[in-house]
């Protein structure tokens, strides 16, 4: 069953956020079973999950299925774990179904399904054995969408799922669901301007990805470009202009990046952050502080949320064994001969922020030449805000991991 041949093809459909966007993601399921009549679609819906169960629904052919599960320990996620991938494998196994559908409720994360269909086992073999990942198409409302990617509101204040211990904001779940996507359905109306900005906005955050008006056959995901994520996770060293973004500004949007070979002084980055998350739809790339000369952080914000965790070593701190080989060429190409590796790296996507105030207050927040020359003993001394695992607003709302999760180096800070 290993071949691409004998596997069933898996769609993730992800979206539906806004009302024109749940009905733009009923339109491309239709379409998807217009195509191919084979298709079965898989939908687990969390409006009840507050009273412990989440109603699943599976539909083939004339058939609908429908039953209630009980969440399993209390969690969101080992109840889709443990119901999805055996009914994924199940499915996959069954000679007339030509085609799977996961629908995913409007308050899911694609990136955390496909992470589980690509990684997770089941009774010892993974689900990909049975399931060919196609990729992702997400639905969205281009009339809303930028407002509430570049807002603050918490997912229970938007009407959506009240997910146990959710600290997610809404604009991290859209955010997130547009940059994974391999096709992006602009679903309901919008004003030309905001359109205008909404696509350059989508350009930016997500170059790869096939943007469309209505559901053709692009929803199928059978015959995407190369270089398509198809449900695959970047790690923290990837490139952070995958894809080749357009880096001219267009409809008052712009890609600004930031690369310093000097380490950020934590508490002044601490004071400067909130440049990132003013005007800003999406910050995210890697950070060396001087009070951490080892450790390589991964920085990502999603319109007023910003989190701050560990992603591994420098190679200069001996990260030599977790190195894809396109880490380690990129690395030969800029090696310092004091920093090795270290480096500061960010792409921020403005819509609504100055990007020469942006790259001021963060090379503002860099090491001056005083301490720099103070060395490594006096760097370990300044005074570091950030603790193990830092979100911003401090102590208010809290973005979701922000670590790639298909880096091996990957270590969440509780």
């Amino acid at each position: 069953m290993g071949s691409h041949a004998l596997r069933t093809p898996l769609v993730v459909v992800a979206g539906g956020t806004a009302p024109a966007a749940a009905i733009g993601v009923e339109r491309v399921i239709g379409r998807i079973r217009a195509e191919e009549p084979g298709t079965a679609v898989v939908h687990h819906d969390l409006r009840d999950v507050r009273n412990g169960v989440v109603h699943r629904r599976l539909r083939f052919g004339t058939a609908d299925e429908r039953r209630i599960l009980t969440l399993a320990h209390g969690c969101v996620s080992c109840t889709l774990r443990e119901d999805v991938l055996p009914l994924m494998r199940e499915l996959g196994r069954r000679p007339e179904v030509r085609r799977i559908v996961l629908h995913l409720d409007p308050a899911l994360d694609p990136e955390s399904a496909c992470w589980a269909v690509r990684h997770v086992a089941v009774d010892g073999r993974p689900v990909t054995d049975t399931v060919d990942l196609r990729g992702v198409v997400t639905a969205l409302d281009p009339g809303s969408w930028l407002d509430d990617a570049t807002g603050d509101r918490g997912l229970a204040r938007a009407g959506l799922a009240d997910l146990p211990d959710e600290e997610r904001t809404l604009a991290q779940l859209v955010v997130a669901q547009a940059e994974f996507a391999d096709v992006l359905l602009l679903a309901g109306p919008a004003e030309p301007w905001e359109l205008a900005r909404t696509t350059a906005v989508l350009a930016r955050l997500n170059p790869r990805a096939q943007r469309v008006l209505t559901p053709g056959r692009e929803v199928l995901l059978d015959a995407l470009p190369p270089g398509a994520r198809r449900g695959r996770a970047a790690g923290p060293h990837d490139p952070l202009l995958a894809g080749e973004p357009p880096l001219e500004p267009a409809a008052g949007v712009q890609l600004v990046t930031f690369t310093a070979r000097r380490p950020f002084h934590p508490d002044r980055l601490h004071a400067a952050v909130d440049v990132l998350l003013d005007g800003v739809v999406r910050a995210r790339g890697r950070i060396w502080l001087a009070t951490r000369p080892d450790t390589v952080l991964w920085l990502e914000s999603a319109g007023g949320g910003l989190e701050i965790g560990r992603s591994g070593q420098w190679l200069a701190a001996g990260g030599w064994e977790a190195a894809t080989p396109e880490r380690l060429a990129e690395a030969n190409l800029r090696w310092h001969p004091r920093w090795g590796d270290r480096v500061q790296e960010l792409a921020i996507l403005v819509h609504d922020g100055d990007p020469a105030t942006i790259k001021a207050a963060l090379r503002a927040a860099l090491l001056d030449d005083g301490e720099v020359a103070a060395g490594d003993d006096a760097w370990r001394a300044l005074p570091d805000p950030f603790g193990r695992h830092h979100t911003d607003p401090c102590g208010d709302i809290a973005p979701a991991p922000a670590i790639p999760r298909d880096d091996p180096t990957r270590e969440e800070w509780n």
